[in-house]
């Protein structure tokens, strides 16, 4: 424990996957003290078309209580799109 799980874009190859889980594990055991051999990571694909429905309608508007980091984007359509890098 913890268990994190990543919801994203198709279209990252394995290597980068296992990039990111490594730096997500390496985050919580800098920032919260977790053994890293206690840690795992999972990865979800979501298709871009299905973002909305799929994630954000029930994991961050439906679990608002539980956001701890909000997403910069706007649902409403105003040409930034979700997974975006923009900061």
């Amino acid at each position: 424990m913890p268990h994190v799980t990543v919801k994203l874009y198709p279209g990252r190859d394995a290597a980068e996957k296992h990039a990111m889980a490594d730096a997500i594990a390496s985050a919580l055991h800098d920032s919260a003290g977790y053994a890293l051999k206690n840690v795992s990571v999972s990865m979800e694909e979501v298709e871009p078309a299905r973002w909305m429905q799929d994630v954000y309608a029930p994991e961050i508007q439906g679990r608002a209580d539980q956001l701890v980091r909000r997403p910069g984007y706007d649902p409403s359509g105003d040409g930034a799109e979700a997974g975006s890098l923009e900061s």
